[in-house]
Formats: C-alpha cells, structure tokens, sequence
C-alpha cells in the first residue's frame, strides 16, 4: 500500500479495519536508520496498560533505504499492532515530527492526546497512562517525563548525574516549561493552537525544535507538568559517552538558548538584553562551575555552565552543531 496523504507524506501501512474514530491518544515514532531498536521501541508501546484506545504512527524519515518503515509495515499489516507507518520524505527531525502530528490530527477525528517517544528509547508499562493519569490531574496541556539513560558497553555509572543526561525535574507537578519532545505528551487543543508547521524547520538538524514549540506554547498561556512515574529508557551508545560529544552537546544546548530566546526578541532592546545575559552567564560560569565541582567532584560535569555560555557567545557568530545532519553518527 503506498498513498499520498500531503506532498511531502506517504502512507505505506495500516492496520487492516483500524477504527480511526475510537482512537483517543496517538503514539508517533519518529525513526532514522534504527530498524532493531525501533522495533523494541514499538513493543514497548503496544504492550502499554491503559484504558486507552492507542494507535501508535511510526514515521520514517530515510526516504530512500527505509529499513524503519521496511521492518515496521508487515507488523501493522498483521494487526499485530495498530495504526499506521508513513514516510516523512523532507529529512529532518522537525520534518519528521511534523508529518506524524499532521497525519495524527487528520486521520483520528476524536484524538485527545499526542504521545511521542523516540527510536531509541523503551517506554515502562505505565508509561503511557501515567502520563495521561498527570495532564488530567492537572490540567496541563503538555506532560514530560523522564529519559533515564541505558549505557552500552563499560561505561562509568557516574555519567547518569552529568547534566546532558539527567532529567530536568525530580518531582511529579506543575513546572515552568518543559525542554524535550524525547518523552512528552500533548493536548489537541493546544497543538490546534498552534500554527503549522509545528516544529519549525530552523532547528531542522540542530535540534531544538521542541524546545522552541514549548516555549511559544507558554507565551500563549498553556501550562505544563512533569510525571516522574512516566518512564522511558534512552539507549546512549558509547560514541556519547566521551569528553568531545558531551562538550559539543553542551555548547550546542547553550547555542540553541540564545537562539530561541533572540527568535522571541520584539526590538534591538530585546536582541541586546539577549547578549547582555549570554555575557552575564560567561562572566559568572567560573563560579558556578566551581560550585558544581565541589557538588559533582566531576570536572566535566563541573563545565557544563560554561560550556552553556561559550555556546550563546558562539551562537552570535553563527555557531550551530547540525547534530541530526547524520543522526545515525550523533
């Protein structure tokens, strides 16, 4: 089966007799050049307990090889699971999201929430319904929750505490914002709120696309929570767990920082108050990382403030680490 469902979105499998109108919440999967571990993702999702009618959309973004979509499609063609594959032909990580919550919004009629878990990442049996079980209780239209990291090979257990691969919150509630799409659920009507694409095509291969969406969904008004009980485990391959990819991540995160926040700049005011604070976070990140050496006794993770500045310093001369370029290598 091959349809069209927009330009830049094909249909290559579904569920025989799936009831699109039943379902409540759908799963999307964005997939690159990981077809074994997609499909331990995918079981993972389809072996959740919840109340829930869950379709589950994987969306492949290698147009050409598509081993994801390749390994996938017999499986919903089976009924072995629900819902459908596409491929998202424009590359890109936004691109990829972007063609799985248009694709959500237009096939499921009575669709409550978008879930999203990544190709490289195990949900807990809970997962989903936990994190339903807080945007209800709190009424928030966007959930996050943990990516606890999965080492391979010999690696150190003491890189959980470092900063690029700890959770930003510990306790279940009401935060500020949210920074990930990694593990996240969102409401309808608050992605029907937002203009499309919703993940803008600028953080394409830098990443940071869900960090921008989340942080123009605030200066609309919606809230966020944080659900600890709703766990995924994020497989991290040994390549990530050295000096050179943490100091790159590290500075990408602070480029994307200043980015966002120049992107939401009204005036000249705004753009230099921008600078002014990236300045400030230079200034103060010896003291700061001072006081996480004392805390972590760690001298990577004790660089972390000041490879965050370094990073918005750099974003002003046009710094930016296309980590998803070649994801497959990131």
């Amino acid at each position: 089966m091959k349809q069209r469902l927009a330009d830049n979105i094909s249909l290559v499998a579904q569920t025989p007799d799936l009831d699109c109108a039943a379902v409540d919440i759908v799963v999307t999967i964005p997939t690159f050049k990981r077809p074994e571990h997609v499909l331990e993702t995918l079981r993972s999702v389809s072996n959740q307990k919840t109340q829930h009618n869950v379709a589950i959309i994987v969306m492949e973004n290698e147009a050409e090889a598509r081993e994801g979509a390749n390994a996938c499609s017999p499986l919903f063609e089976a009924g072995t699971h629900d819902g459908l594959v596409i491929i998202a032909h424009d590359r890109g990580n936004c691109c990829a999201y972007n063609a799985g919550w248009f694709t959500a919004l237009t096939k499921f009629p009575n669709l409550k929430y978008i879930a999203v878990i990544d190709d490289d990442e195990i949900a807990a049996p809970q997962w989903l319904e936990n994190l339903c079980a807080t945007a209800e209780k709190h009424d928030a239209s966007f959930v996050g929750g943990p990516q606890l990291p999965v080492f391979e090979g010999a690696v150190n257990e003491k890189w959980k505490s470092h900063q690029v691969f700890k959770p930003h919150y510990e306790t279940t509630g009401m935060v500020d914002i949210l920074y990930s799409s990694g593990n996240l659920l969102v409401r309808r009507d608050a992605l029907k709120a937002m203009p499309q694409p919703f993940f803008d095509l600028a953080f394409n291969f830098t990443g940071g696309g869900d960090a921008d969406l989340m942080r123009r969904a605030k200066d609309k008004g919606f809230d966020f929570a944080w659900c600890t009980e709703a766990e995924i485990h994020e497989t991290v391959p040994e390549r990530r767990v050295t000096w050179g990819w943490i100091q790159k991540r590290a500075l990408r995160n602070g480029q994307l920082s200043a980015l966002i926040a120049h992107r939401r700049a009204k005036s000249t005011w705004g753009h230099l108050k921008v600078i002014l604070h990236s300045l400030a976070l230079l200034a103060v990140s010896p003291v700061r990382s001072l006081f996480q050496l004392v805390r972590s006794g760690s001298v990577l993770s004790s660089l972390y403030p000041v490879h965050i500045a370094l990073g918005r310093i750099a974003s002003e001369f046009g710094y930016a680490n296309e980590q998803y370029r070649n994801p497959e290598q990131n």
